[in-house]
């Protein structure tokens, strides 16, 4: 009877209030979950369009169906030219290495029952299998189907999203957000769903949105921040941060500096030496690439890009240089529609491994342009003759598949999602250190 009413109330709200009628409960919807601080925890954030009765909760437990432990919340509301209600619960004192089956909502409603496993407390010897694209819409989103099918074959541990989520999250008073995040949440409520801000992320909100909807926590502080934060999966530390704060200005460039401080802090803490010998690689992701070789006037084809180099006229808090400094072996970018392999590359010159393998311990970092999942813009063209840092470049829709074997090992796939995750590309990097 419950579920009855509640249809019909949020039926007519939404015929009246808003003028379509896509959405027509408010129980819990866009399910996702997220890492927190450490393998112990998890987080699991909802959202809904009215304020339900009750608090926040999830219900878990090691066998289906069967909760014998649940776990209360808090509500935030976001407004901008719409509002939503956000709902997080942080899932703590998990068992390592083991499967939990959940549901979240309030007293009287219910999700349906989703399913994650935590990390093993030996991460230095586990081998995660992550899924990394960037660019992916709601309309032309082609990479959706094999995504689906691979996580219902339990085919990744992580999730990263490269920005551009939806095209755009904000579009049509948010419910284009709406769509894409129920549309992805048969993956994302079950994988850890790692994200980055992307360009088509600013809602003329200062990315009010994008900030709201998304929970991602600074493994060693402890606190949210969807801007810039880091985690450790596997012998692997993992930093995702903002390339937007040096084209989005109109925010402030206080973001610049504050971010750049804080990636300087957790690249050197993360090179002590004790911790770089259980964790010896560093991976970095923004939505812009520093490099690039496509057929447009983005900022990656510039000699001297501003990612890359810093503010122009000061050149300051550029992030080559820094991130050469600490030893950042990959770089995933997006923004490009295309799959773009670089050669390790370090001030626009290569610095490969070895004469036979390029891969086989590079002396820079190697970048890789991940931005052709599928969206409204379909696929960018790239130049007719590419500089000599570029190792391969493919014009199809895809998204890369990443397994990182052990501590000197991580291995790449490219598929494409077009042709049911036909492989075309692969290579492999074997750990090296340049500094």
């Amino acid at each position: 009877m419950f579920r009855l009413k509640t249809f019909i109330v949020c039926f007519v709200w939404i015929e009246f209030s808003i003028g379509f009628l896509d959405y027509v409960s408010c129980g819990p919807e866009q399910v996702h979950i997220s890492y927190g601080a450490g393998p112990n925890q998890m987080y699991v954030t909802w959202l809904t369009h009215e304020q339900p009765s009750g608090q926040p909760l999830v219900e878990y437990g090691i066998q289906s169906r069967k909760y014998d432990m649940r776990k209360f919340g808090n509500m935030t509301k976001f407004h901008t030219s719409y509002s939503r209600y956000v709902y997080r619960v942080q899932l703590e004192d998990l068992k390592l290495n083991t499967t939990y089956y959940y549901r979240c909502g309030f007293e009287q409603e219910f999700s349906n029952e989703f399913s994650f496993r935590t990390r093993p407390l030996d991460q230095e010897h586990w081998n995660p299998r992550i899924a990394v694209f960037g660019d992916m819409g709601l309309k032309n989103g082609q990479s959706f189907p094999f995504l689906k099918q691979q996580a219902s074959k339990n085919a990744y541990d992580a999730i990263f999203h490269v920005g551009d989520i939806a095209y755009d999250m904000h579009d049509d008073s948010g419910s284009k957000g709406d769509k894409f995040m129920n549309e992805i949440e048969p993956i994302a409520a079950n994988i850890p769903y790692q994200v980055v801000v992307g360009n088509h992320e600013d809602d003329k909100y200062n990315y009010t949105d994008y900030n709201s909807r998304f929970t991602m926590i600074d493994e060693s502080s402890g606190k949210m921040n969807n801007m810039f934060y880091s985690f450790n999966i596997g012998p692997a530390h993992v930093i995702g941060f903002s390339s937007e704060f040096y084209y989005s200005t109109q925010y402030g460039i206080k973001q610049i500096e504050n971010q750049f401080e804080w990636l300087e802090q957790d690249l050197r803490e993360a090179n002590r030496h004790e911790i770089r010998s259980e964790r010896p690689w560093i991976i970095a992701m923004a939505h812009r690439p520093m490099y690039c070789s496509t057929a447009d006037d983005d900022d990656c084809t510039e000699n001297e890009s501003i990612l890359r180099k810093g503010i122009p006229i000061v050149n300051q808090y550029g992030l080559e240089d820094l991130f050469y400094k600490y030893g950042v072996d990959i770089i995933f970018g997006a923004h490009e529609h295309t799959y773009e392999r670089l050669f390790p590359v370090y001030d626009r010159k290569v610095y490969n491994g070895s004469t036979d393998d390029a891969y086989n311990q590079p002396k820079a970092p190697v970048h890789i342009l991940v931005g052709s999942a599928g969206c409204p813009e379909k696929i960018d063209p790239f130049i007719t003759y590419p500089k000599p840092w570029s190792a391969k470049r493919i014009s199809n829709y895809g998204i890369t598949e990443m397994l990182i074997l052990n501590k000197t090992l991580i291995r790449f796939r490219q598929r494409d999602t077009t042709m049911n995750g036909a492989m075309v590309d692969a290579f492999h990097i074997i750990k090296g250190r340049w500094n």
